[in-house]
């Protein structure tokens, strides 16, 4: 509904008298700009399906980790989901914007050199300059993330390392393509720190291929309707956006109130936890300020997110759009409506050379801050926090002879939002993809003998959030494993008297029923022919009292088997009769007695059992040295 006045308030702007003085006037006429638009949005579409239909690895392939943009010659994304880093990897190259020329194409993925515009090692960034009849007139650029760029462990996101050096070949801004001819011996040398040189060249080639792809399209675009409306569709599509947004800001923001919140991450891999993030908003006119200040100085283990503040405004925005008018474009339009301060030296702002391979997990907890200061200062739309989404990787030799190395990312829960239950096992990115029992089963020596929702891990409330998921591996060929994660101290949040959803777990079982509770984050931990590893991530919060839910949708929880028996009856107060399904009147005298019994009102954010700060460092410090032991002694085997 709120998404229908916004959409209305932004037409009235621009058809009453006078424009506001934040609209710009453009000559282009409105119909042609539509299809221009649609007509970009459909070629970073073409540039994701050459790109996974080319690349062999299956964190592309499979799970399409890979991200393309299409931006203009000034280098402003205009289709894309991140805030676009041209001008920071010009300025970190030794080449100019006018030495480029048809055919170059810039590679890197050291992040330090684009301000965090990707942020660890194995994200490789490609961009390609597009000219049409010899004149300038943007750019293609496509990422993806790739199996392994070398570093002290496979799959190149060590747990325990302590400066960027540990985590993989560093390439700076080089010309993968002068003008049109591809620079072999960098490649070559690339691939050569790789432990998955084949997979890695295929995968780089493949993202050169996206860009070409949308390089073209570009190009048909300007054949069409001509290079100079091309460039003003460009200019008109930013200034739409940046409108949208700074009306959306206008409407739901209240000014002359600062709004905060904070959330910690369990810790850095090395026993050093937990890690504060803490946010504050407020509103200036029209400009939306977002302030990182009181958020933990960067840690010695590999957490660390170097947050690229064009991405986090990018963030920002998008968060708007979403929960209020999707058809709103993601752009860098607004890019000047958001202000964002960032400390240098904190976790969000480490400087070099600390070490970033394991980011997502404080990435994760950026999103559920920034949830819930939205939640505080719009109150509608008001989501729990995520589950968890983390990296594992499996590597080894079979019998064979041949060595080999997977990487896939799991899925957590999605928060609920008022009105709707949160999704079950799902990325926090909407286009990205599990990957497939079979093509596992196929490639690498294991079976997955379960993949299914975790009973019980969705936090309770009117909107359930999503459940985490339990995925069992049986590992057929003596390797290793390195994974990372967290949420195994904390919890993702519920609000409005929505519960937290349940932590994640690991365990590894061996064939004589030995059994190891894992860490969060673990590398190279030895694994032999035979031993299953029970891998669940974290579930997501709900929204709203549990005991004000659908008993019918409660009784659908438990068939499904999402929610056990029991906890309908002492968390949702739902009573089954004979027949099995809800008993009202039961029902309502279960849920009178739970209403009685409570002795504190609910809280605006439930984040849980969470201890003492004190209590919470002796933990993750013992967990981590008891695990540290029992590690020495299987690698002293």
């Amino acid at each position: 509904m709120l998404g229908e006045e916004s959409r209305s308030s932004h037409s009235q702007h621009s058809s009453q008298g006078g424009l506001p003085d934040f609209v710009r006037e453009h000559d282009i006429d409105q119909v042609t700009l539509d299809i221009i638009e649609n007509a970009l949005k459909n070629v970073r579409h073409e540039m994701d399906r050459v790109l996974i239909t080319t690349a062999v690895s299956p964190v592309i392939r499979e799970q399409a980790d890979e991200f393309p943009m299409i931006a203009d010659r000034q280098g402003r994304m205009i289709v894309g989901q991140f805030g676009s880093p041209v001008s920071t990897v010009i300025e970190h190259s030794p080449y100019t914007l006018e030495e480029l020329k048809e055919g170059d194409v810039i590679a890197v993925n050291d992040p330090y050199m684009m301000e965090g515009s990707t942020s660890h090692l194995p994200d490789i960034l490609l961009i390609r300059s597009i000219f049409h009849s010899d004149e300038h007139v943007g750019y293609a650029l496509q990422w993806g993330n790739l199996m392994d760029v070398g570093g002290s462990t496979a799959g190149s996101i060590p747990v325990d390392a302590r400066s960027i050096y540990e985590e993989g070949i560093r390439m700076p801004p080089v010309k993968l393509y002068d003008a049109g001819r591809l620079n072999e011996e960098i490649l070559r040398t690339f691939c050569h720190n790789s432990r998955t040189p084949r997979e890695t060249r295929a995968d780089v080639m493949a993202i050169a291929a996206g860009t070409a792809a949308g390089a073209q399209r570009v190009k048909d675009i300007c054949d069409r309707f001509g290079k100079d409306t091309y460039l003003e569709a460009c200019d008109a599509l930013l200034d739409r956006t940046r409108n949208s947004i700074m009306a959306l800001i206008r409407q739901l923001i209240p000014e002359g109130e600062r709004f905060e919140f904070e959330d910690y991450t369990d810790d850095d891999g090395l026993g050093n936890g937990p890690i504060k993030l803490n946010l504050t908003m407020w509103r200036e006119g029209d400009e939306l300020y977002l302030d990182w200040e009181g958020t933990d100085a960067q840690v010695p283990g590999p957490v660390n997110f170097l947050l690229n503040k064009e991405m986090f405004q990018m963030f920002a925005g998008v968060f708007l759009i979403s929960a209020v008018d999707p058809t709103i474009l993601f752009n860098d339009g607004y890019a000047d409506v958001i202000k964002v301060n960032i400390p240098e030296g904190s976790v969000l702002r480490p400087k070099a050379p600390a070490p970033l391979s394991n980011r997502l997990v404080v990435m994760a907890r950026l999103f559920d801050v920034l949830g819930a200061v939205y939640a505080r200062a719009i109150g509608f739309n008001v989501s729990g926090s995520y589950g968890t989404s983390p990296n594992f990787v499996y590597s080894g030799v079979k019998d064979d002879g041949e060595p080999f190395q997977t990487m896939e990312i799991l899925y957590g829960g999605i928060p609920a939002i008022p009105g709707k239950d949160g999704l079950d096992g799902h990325s926090w990115w909407p286009e990205f993809l599990a990957v497939p029992v079979e093509y596992m089963e196929k490639y690498y020596p294991l079976l997955v003998e379960g993949y299914e929702a975790r009973q019980d891990s969705c936090g309770a409330g009117e909107n359930r959030g999503g459940c985490g998921v339990r995925r069992t591996y049986r590992f057929l060929a003596e390797g290793y494993i390195t994974y990372q994660d967290d949420r195994a101290h904390t919890y993702p949040y519920g609000v409005a008297g929505g519960k937290p959803g349940a932590g994640s777990a690991k365990r590894l079982i061996r064939p004589d029923g030995e059994e190891v509770e894992l860490p969060s984050k673990v590398r190279d931990v030895p694994v032999r022919d035979g031993d299953l590893l029970v891998f669940e991530t974290a579930g997501a919060g709900g929204v709203g009292d549990p005991l004000d839910r659908d008993p019918d949708a409660v009784a659908k929880d438990v068939r499904w088997g999402l929610v056990s028996p029991g906890a309908a009856v002492e968390v949702y107060g739902v009573v089954f009769g004979d027949a099995g399904a809800p008993d009202p009147e039961k029902t309502r005298r279960r849920r009178e007695e739970l209403r009685s019994a409570r002795t504190e009102k609910a809280s605006r954010f439930d984040l849980g059992p969470i201890p003492s700060l004190e209590e919470h460092r002796a933990e993750i410090s013992g967990s981590r040295r008891r695990f540290n032991e029992w590690l020495s002694g299987e690698l002293g085997r």
